[in-house]
């Protein structure tokens, strides 16, 4: 692997770092507290992009790879995880679900929409009662002609309510059979197709969370991504890039951490000294910042696989789990290095430490990810 940027990359990681700065870093905070979703910036990230980063400019996208998405994450989750979080699901989730999985004419309906941000996306597996266990999902689409009826409900679901499509896996078979469900797109305003509550959240404030409710939805055919049956198949391939896409997220968050914290450490004094002179918390920045290189390899390892067509399931779970629990402990340490102003919301670091805790959940909890990887060890 070659780990010097290109000339073109430096200005993608360049592009990110100036949109966060000037257009996220103004209200985060705002944002955060009122739980607004702000729609209108992610309009903007749709003009510079960043909407449709892996989608070809055939379809309206920017046609990049994996190391410019983990870079734009990255950068915008330094600033506001909240962000990170809903620039990465439309990405990695709803459109690349439609650009892996859809027909040329479903690409050429869809992608240039959520390309550009016309459209925000959304993507629903969870279930009230079946979050990990996705094979017993009690949302079920059955046959009536040439469309698919819809009945049930889906939660956890970022976009549930503000999103103007959803690519939906329901159930068309029987329980547990991993060919027992269908990806289906259905557009909003579509008869029966509904968001619900919207989730008072710990931290990720911004980025909308709610339930989807599906009521007697009728469905075309012509909407379903593959074939019937394949929904569950294409939902873990999918899966493989989104772990790809939390773990950028824990990585943005752990290096907005880390660097709040050593310019705190330096501006800050305690017995006539900066508190960085201290080796409790110089050991403390030195621990840091290896976790955050050693996240950074995995992610951009299992980047690399993914791009050349390899496998990369237990990698991406592998560099999912490490870096998002990174994100945890160096947002943790960094609030203890702030001291009483880490608790502060005035001071940066509690919103790392608060946005940190959804990367060991979304998008398979870190008892999964370990699940996924010992059984690939044991095979």
């Amino acid at each position: 692997m070659n780990f010097d940027l290109t000339e073109n990359e430096l200005m993608i990681q360049q592009m990110a770092k100036d949109f966060a700065e000037k257009e996220i870093r103004p209200h985060f905070m705002k944002w955060d507290e009122t739980q607004e979703f702000p729609v209108e910036l992610f309009k903007k990230a749709g003009e510079l992009g960043l909407m449709g980063i892996l989608v070809p400019e055939e379809y309206g996208g920017s046609g990049m790879g994996y190391n410019e998405y983990i870079m734009v994450i990255r950068e915008i989750a330094k600033v506001c995880g909240s962000i990170g979080l809903s620039v990465a699901a439309h990405n990695s989730l709803c459109t690349n679900h439609i650009l892996k999985f859809g027909n040329e004419q479903q690409k050429k309906k869809w992608l240039p929409k959520l390309a550009t941000a016309e459209w925000i996306g959304a993507w629903g597996l969870t279930e009230p009662n079946t979050g990990s266990d996705a094979g017993r999902m009690k949302c079920v689409a059955k046959q009536d002609g040439d469309y698919w009826v819809l009945n049930g409900a889906k939660n956890f679901i970022t976009h549930g309510k503000t999103g103007d499509c959803i690519v939906v896996i329901a159930r068309t078979g029987e329980p547990l059979d991993s060919h027992g469900m269908t990806a289906f797109v259905v557009e909003r305003g579509t008869p029966g197709f509904e968001g619900g509550k919207k989730e008072d959240k710990l931290g990720m404030r911004a980025s909308e969370t709610a339930e989807v409710i599906f009521t007697d939805c009728r469905v075309h055919k012509d909407n379903i991504l593959g074939e019937v049956g394949e929904g569950f198949i294409q939902a873990m391939k999918i899966l493989d890039g989104g772990r790809i896409s939390i773990g950028s997220l824990g990585l943005g968050i752990a290096e907005g951490a880390l660097e709040a914290s050593i310019k705190y450490a330096k501006e800050r004094e305690q017995f006539g000294k900066p508190i960085a002179s201290f080796q409790g918390i110089s050991f403390k920045l030195a621990d840091m910042a290896t976790e955050v290189e050693a996240a950074k390899l995995l992610l951009y390892q299992a980047a690399d696989k993914l791009m050349k067509g390899e496998k990369v399931n237990k990698l991406s779970a592998i560099a999912k789990y490490y870096a998002s629990e990174v994100g945890v402990r160096v947002s943790t340490e960094a609030v203890q290095i702030f001291g009483g102003y880490g608790y502060i919301k005035e001071f940066p670091v509690e919103k790392f430490y608060r946005d940190s805790k959804l990367c060991t959940i979304g998008e398979g909890t870190s008892e999964i990810q370990k699940l996924v990887i010992s059984r690939e060890l044991l095979k």
